[in-house]
């Protein structure tokens, strides 16, 4: 069974677990909240499951940090849904797995009786592939956006549009991987022989 719960991003010069968003977890939740390793710059990573954080809290994390920051939701390790936010209020977001993803979008239908032969029928691939086709679409926009997001957070790499629309569209064995794998594209690599998660 895969991972689910969320990933947060951000920089500060205090560990961000004392931010005023964190205040109303209760004990039993902040002992269940990983510290990842630190990226050079102060920027950090706090893994948490999916009752500890909620996407609305990002525009006080940017407030408390004055810093851009972006949160990824992990979908049982199969999909990552990734928001952006930058200190002027811009907002990215995308979804990483877009071929899960795009499953995961498709809507069932309203006299659904066994979800077994909907999910097999050609009827539901036929949706997912239409879906799939509109992420890919996106997929330059997104890159723009993030990429802009990185350099408003003082991360400045040439060249990186092609790079970033490969991340984005591709595929590990765990969606964190890819989100791991996007920080260290723009340019917030961990130092060298310095695994994310031990």
């Amino acid at each position: 069974m895969g991972f689910w719960g969320y990933f947060i991003f951000a920089r500060s010069e205090r560990p961000l677990l004392e931010a005023p968003v964190f205040v109303g977890l209760g004990q039993d939740q902040k002992a269940a909240v990983r510290t990842l390793r630190p990226r050079p710059g102060g920027w950090q990573t706090l893994q948490l499951d999916t009752d500890s954080w909620s996407e609305s809290q990002l525009p006080a994390l940017v407030e408390w940090t004055s810093a851009p920051a972006c949160t990824a939701w992990i979908h049982d390790s199969d999909m990552a849904y990734v928001t952006g936010l930058g200190t002027d209020g811009r907002r990215w977001e995308t979804r990483l797995h877009p071929d899960i993803a795009a499953a995961l979008m498709v809507k069932d239908p309203e006299d659904l009786d066994d979800s077994s032969v909907w999910w097999s029928s050609p009827e539901f691939a036929a949706a997912a592939r239409l879906i799939h086709a509109e992420l890919d679409a996106e997929v330059p926009t997104v890159a723009a956006s993030v990429i802009a997001w990185a350099a408003s957070a003082g991360v400045a790499v040439p060249d990186l549009q092609a790079r970033i629309e490969e991340v984005l569209r591709s595929k590990e064995v765990f969606a964190e991987e890819v989100f791991f794998n996007l920080l260290d594209a723009l340019g917030f690599p961990l130092p060298q022989n310095h695994p994310e998660l031990e």
